[in-house]
């Protein structure tokens, strides 16, 4: 959840600081890339445009 607030909310340091915390706890690439869905339904396409710094290496 704090992974859509932080893309629909386009803070490039939170997508940061919960992606690492969201991998810390397990999550899957697939579940931050349906993280990413959901909140371009929020926020239409801004959010798919920030998804890259949810999905970095």
């Amino acid at each position: 959840m704090a992974i859509a607030v932080a893309l629909t909310t386009q803070c490039v340091y939170c997508i940061e600081i919960h992606r690492k915390s969201a991998l810390e706890a397990g999550a899957s690439e697939e579940e931050l890339t349906e993280t990413v869905h959901v909140a371009a339904a929020l926020r239409a396409g801004a959010a798919i445009t920030h998804r890259t710094h949810l999905l970095e290496p």
